[in-house]
């Protein structure tokens, strides 16, 4: 290629560059979430930590102590937990080959009963641990067991985010199982299943609402995780980093939030509307809070998660999303302890119910890294023991308050 021609091509280029919008009122862009090449700090480990979703080892071993001693709020929390329909010796699996979910649960063939299966599943597990009454862990494998041999598909409308819900739990009771107890003939089936019933349906993320792509994500880093899949790690965390920035808006962001690689929002009323509406931002809002917080609260819960996940596997994203997931969960906090909103905030409405989501990331952020959150910290105190909500978030007094490890 002669000199003459590249110089061609450079003033070329140029000339495009000047001919495109100034980009004012659009959002910053990011780079392609799918093609990113992640830092080291951040990318898949060379070896990776088992058990090591959601909750390690030496974590298990903090609650199996806490709980023993009898001390608080651990041993309510367990209670909690051990009280629940999930804790049942005496529960009967209820796979489908076919699970089919629509929007608003319309149809809802098998749904709730693979959600609740995998809680179940992960309920057990950790049943199993603190009291290591094997009888817990042969419940979890049982329920295991019977999906990884009948699941084949997840269809309709809401097929994304039912594999995002059931994809974050099954990991977790399956780290727990493998890696401290053992005794599990058809682990590899289980895996089969996590690779070619869930992985393909997650792993290219959705341009929905953000709480949709953050589930997604977590399923995806948590599966990766199991089946040490280097790559679709990867691919996962780079897609979360971008949905992040995306879903809890900064002042440093900008006179608009960020958007997601591919989203098609390209002006300023498209982001306005993508935000329901809402068209003053601030720092800790979040792209579904006028929405509500019920659905804010699955997004900030994954943010959560994933970072708790990462922090295990000595990759900690902790550091890279601590402003946005503080300010956010602040923010919310809030108005969910009874703050009356701004008139600019939604319109003066806001609906609340966030739900049993605050814990892990107030350790995370407040507990391990010393950040002040007040508001989060008034209301993870007085919703103690949180629970379940019956989807993908469980039993996180239990297993992340005033976790050191």
């Amino acid at each position: 290629m002669t000199k003459r021609f590249l110089a061609l091509l450079a003033t070329l280029s140029a000339l495009l560059v000047a001919l495109l919008p100034s980009g004012a009122g659009a959002a910053p862009a990011e780079p392609d979430a799918a093609t990113t090449d992640l830092p080291a700090a951040y990318a898949a480990p060379a070896t990776f930590t088992h058990p090591g979703v959601h909750v390690s080892r030496p974590q298990l071993d903090f609650i199996r102590g806490r709980v023993q001693a009898g001390a608080q709020p651990w041993a309510s929390a367990n209670s909690q937990m051990m009280n629940s329909r999930y804790a049942s010796l005496s529960r009967v699996p209820r796979p489908r080959a076919v699970v089919e979910c629509g929007s608003y649960s319309n149809p809802n063939n098998g749904c709730t009963d693979e959600r609740e299966d995998a809680i179940a599943a992960y309920t057990t597990a950790l049943a199993w641990y603190i009291t290591q009454d094997a009888r817990y862990a042969q419940k979890s494998i049982e329920l295991m067991d019977a999906w990884s041999a009948t699941i084949r598909d997840h269809t309709n409308s809401n097929a994304p985010l039912q594999t995002g819900w059931a994809g974050s739990v099954w990991p977790r009771a399956a780290e727990i199982i493998r890696y401290t107890y053992g005794n599990w003939p058809n682990q590899a089936r289980f895996g089969t299943m996590l690779r070619n019933v869930y992985l393909p349906e997650i792993i290219n993320g959705s341009n929905s609402n953000g709480n949709w792509e953050l589930t997604m994500m977590e399923a995806a880093v948590g599966i990766s995780v199991y089946l040490e899949d280097r790559a679709s790690y990867d691919r996962a965390v780079s897609r979360f980093l971008n949905r992040t920035a995306a879903f809890i808006y900064l002042e440093s962001d900008g006179p608009l939030p960020r958007t997601v690689p591919g989203s098609g929002l390209d002006t300023r009323q498209e982001i306005i509307n993508y935000w329901q509406g809402q068209s003053t931002f601030v720092t800790g809002l979040t792209q579904e809070t006028c929405r509500d917080f019920t659905h804010t609260g699955y997004g900030l819960s994954s943010i959560s998660h994933v970072a708790e996940t990462s922090r295990i596997q000595g990759q900690d994203l902790y550091p890279q999303i601590s402003e946005r997931l503080r300010h956010a969960l602040g923010f919310q906090s809030r108005y969910e302890l009874g703050e009356a909103p701004p008139s600019w905030l939604c319109g003066g409405s806001i609906h609340r119910g966030l739900g049993p989501i605050t814990e892990v990331g107030f350790n995370g952020l407040n507990g391990r890294m010393g950040i002040p959150m007040s508001n989060t910290q008034a209301l993870t105190e007085r919703g103690r023991p949180q629970g379940t909500n019956n989807l993908f978030v469980a039993w996180e007094t239990l297993t992340h308050a005033n976790q050191p490890n």
